[in-house]
């Protein structure tokens, strides 16, 4: 228990270090001063001062922030900064990309995790073994046995399982010629797929092809040098990005169900999960929720980043900022919108908890 309670408090003050650091880089690369560095929310704990800048950790660790001189038009400068700190006082452009920062800091954090998991410990794949084979299938009508190593598929070479899955679905309900070796034999067979309705990982019924086999199990370790490993790292981001957008896409479109929906206290059972698995289930799951904290922030709702990032979009349209009566109301919706999500998560959290 103690073992997951640090790994939670790693975990996420990870996260937010992450994320705010994104803010805080951005700023001083651009000159904006940085009265603030906070990990936590409150009083201030322990900390130091370098520079203009206080360095803190607060009493309340369920967050951070890092405070900008002039993070308003008429808010007073701080002792020992001038107005060319200001942020409020940068063109939109400079100000959009100190919002982006941090969004974009927990992208470039996930992309570090599994740049280490994968140049300390390879890609673990599953070879084209076939445990088992669907009776009556296609597959199962051309001969197609348990034990037998898939080489190639219309001439195609077959390195892994995920290799012989994409080539089905490229080939639809066409024609198949595989080549396998079996006892030390290589065999051709022939087989069409047929069309079957699955659901995909979102609920949703789809035809897709099938053969009617399923994989042993058999797993090879890929070992990766540095380049490999971190062109490797950045497209199991890229792939995780898109997925966890589409995701949320479905969440509104009410594909998904409102009820998947997890807060906090989701997130600290996952994490006590994979503590106990081991240090790179671990570090994969944080980069996870790195991604999806990256995601979330960039939604355009105002009090997140996405929502500045449509003010400062909108102010470089207008040509002047959006008016504050404006700002004030939209920035009143979206925190209530804010605060209705966070509750519906906390809500389905603790279902979950009394349901178990």
């Amino acid at each position: 228990m103690l073992t997951s309670i640090i790994a939670i408090a790693l975990v996420l003050g990870l996260l937010i270090f992450f994320h705010e650091l994104g803010h805080f880089t951005a700023a001083r690369l651009l000159g904006v001063g940085v009265r603030t560095f906070s990990l936590g929310f409150g009083p201030r704990l322990t900390g130091f001062r370098l520079g203009r800048t206080d360095y803190r950790i607060a009493s309340v660790p369920l967050g951070g922030y890092v405070q900008l001189v002039g993070e308003s038009p008429d808010a007073e400068l701080p002792e020992g900064f001038t107005s060319q700190d200001s942020f409020a006082r940068r063109p939109p452009w400079q100000r959009m990309l100190v919002v982006a920062a941090g969004p974009i800091f927990n992208f470039i954090l996930a992309v570090l995790i599994y740049w280490i998991i994968f140049a300390s410990y390879g890609q673990q794949a599953m070879l084209p073994v076939i445990g088992e084979v669907r009776d009556q299938s296609p597959a199962y009508e051309a001969g197609l046995r348990a034990g037998d190593h898939i080489l190639a598929i219309n001439g195609q070479p077959v390195e892994y399982w995920s290799d012989v899955a994409q080539r089905i679905q490229a080939h639809g309900t066409a024609p198949l010629e595989l080549q396998i070796l079996r006892e030390e034999t290589q065999r051709t067979l022939r087989m069409t797929p047929t069309l079957q309705t699955r659901e995909n990982i979102f609920g949703e019924k789809t035809e897709v092809p099938i053969v009617g086999i399923i994989a042993a199990g058999k797993t090879t370790r890929i070992d990766m040098g540095p380049l490999e490993s971190f062109t490797a790292a950045n497209q199991q981001t890229w792939q995780l990005v898109k997925l966890t957008g589409e995701g949320l896409v479905k969440l509104v479109e009410r594909v998904i169900p409102l009820e998947t929906v997890g807060g906090p206290i989701l997130i600290a059972q996952m994490v006590h999960q994979q503590a106990e698995q081991g240090l790179v289930q671990l570090l994969a799951l944080t980069a996870l929720i790195s991604i999806n904290l990256g995601l979330l922030n960039l939604l355009p709702i105002p009090v997140l980043d996405g929502g500045h990032l449509l003010f400062y979009l909108v102010e470089t349209v207008l040509g002047r900022p959006l008016d504050p009566k404006w700002q004030h109301v939209v920035n009143k919706i979206g925190l209530s919108l804010l605060l209705a999500l966070m509750g519906l998560a906390i809500y389905n959290d603790l279902q979950r908890l009394f349901t178990s």
